[in-house]
């Protein structure tokens, strides 16, 4: 009988002990919905590759919770797929945050799905203005194309760039950098000598470049996807003679993207653009993040997609900080806003009225550097918000 008692007392004890405990975290699941395959799937490899530097750097486990990384392939720009992909990885996995998209119509897609589940969704390089606007629950920590349209809109006018031809490619991030150029230029004086939109995977832009050799500006404004669109029009303005007759081409950042330097060669050389990020920039977290990088990604280089995601994961790991493991779309996204931090890129944060990234803004040459081409920042506009909103 004694015995019994004893064995109760300890069952008791034991449970109460048990009770005590702190109870095992739930794993942190992160749904990456990114072109994998396809076109595009340069993109989704490269915001991949930063979020495994940051994660080598800073752990697997954040506020006591594993993280879990579930990826979708999105194909490329397919909204149907990535809308999919998303509802898959909402309802079936069961994710905690949706992060990645590489892509503007991608994310346009997934953004309602977002909405409804009170998810957090973290865009790691999707660049049209409006991509925040279309959920409470999306925060970007890659940059807008407007960012760097003003930039160099400023830089351009007032050195001495007085008229532009605006060639764009037809889709969001386009329209936008068109939109923000003409915008900015032409109140500070400039004039736009004459526009076009080209189809997204245009392979050959002498028609259109044959009208801006007629018009003769001081320079081409330009935006196209970067990668063959980019390698055919670099080709193509050296190939028609512009360069000789002295108009200067200028964009924004991502149309010399480190990643695509070596494709484009020597006919991008002198190329002035403006842009958050190279990987060239001098700091130490940049030096930092390259070497990393280049050790575990030796067949790439760091770019600004790299960056997107590295800086993603960065946002995840400071909120989640910040509300003690605690990824519920409203307590997340109330942490983001305002969020600081040091960036490979610079000073970055989070804007709290709009959920998008506040940064420097980088005018850079493309130039050869010890035999390897470089975007070298030689100007600097600080702590740049969306002008786009």
């Amino acid at each position: 009988m004694q015995f019994h008692k004893a064995l109760g007392a300890a069952a008791l004890t034991l449970g109460a002990a048990a009770l005590a405990l702190p109870a095992q975290a739930k794993d942190l699941k992160i749904g990456l919905v990114l072109s994998v395959s396809g076109p595009f799937a340069d993109y989704g490899r490269q915001i991949q590759n930063g979020i495994q530097v940051y994660m080598a750097q800073h752990g697997d486990t954040v506020a006591g919770r594993k993280v879990k990384l579930i990826v979708k392939d999105d194909t490329g720009i397919a909204p149907a797929v990535a809308k999919r992909q998303a509802q898959e990885l909402l309802i079936k996995d069961k994710v905690d945050i949706l992060a990645g998209f590489d892509l503007t119509p991608n994310a346009f897609s997934v953004a309602p799905l977002a909405t409804e589940a009170k998810v957090p969704m973290v865009v790691m390089n999707a660049a049209t203005s409006s991509v925040t606007e279309k959920s409470p629950y999306i925060v970007r920590t890659s940059m807008t194309l407007p960012q760097s349209s003003w930039a160099i809109a400023q830089w351009a006018y007032k050195n001495g760039i007085h008229s532009a031809y605006v060639m764009v490619a037809d889709y969001g991030p386009g329209h936008d950098a068109q939109l923000q150029f003409k915008k900015t230029f032409t109140e500070l004086g400039g004039k736009v000598l004459g526009e076009v939109r080209t189809p997204v995977n245009t392979a050959d832009y002498s028609p259109f470049l044959q009208r801006v050799k007629e018009t003769h500006p001081d320079a081409l404004f330009f935006f196209v996807p970067p990668g063959s669109s980019m390698i055919a029009l670099a080709k193509n303005f050296r190939e028609m003679g512009l360069d000789k007759l002295g108009i200067k081409e200028m964009g924004p950042g991502d149309m010399t993207d480190e990643n695509s330097l070596a494709a484009l060669g020597d006919n991008a050389l002198g190329m002035i653009t403006a842009f958050h990020y190279s990987d060239a920039h001098p700091s130490k977290e940049n030096e930092a993040f390259t070497t990393a990088y280049a050790k575990a990604h030796p067949q790439d280089r760091a770019n600004f997609m790299s960056v997107g995601g590295y800086d993603g994961m960065q946002l995840i790991y400071k909120v989640l900080e910040k509300t003690g493991g605690d990824a519920s779309g409203d307590a997340f996204i109330a942490a983001a806003k305002g969020l600081k931090w040091e960036s490979p890129r610079g000073p970055v944060q989070i804007d709290p009225n709009t959920r998008d990234i506040i940064q420097n803004e980088y005018i850079r040459k493309l130039d050869r550097v010890n035999g390897k081409l470089q975007n070298i920042e030689f100007a600097t506009f600080e702590a740049v918000k969306d002008p786009g909103k």
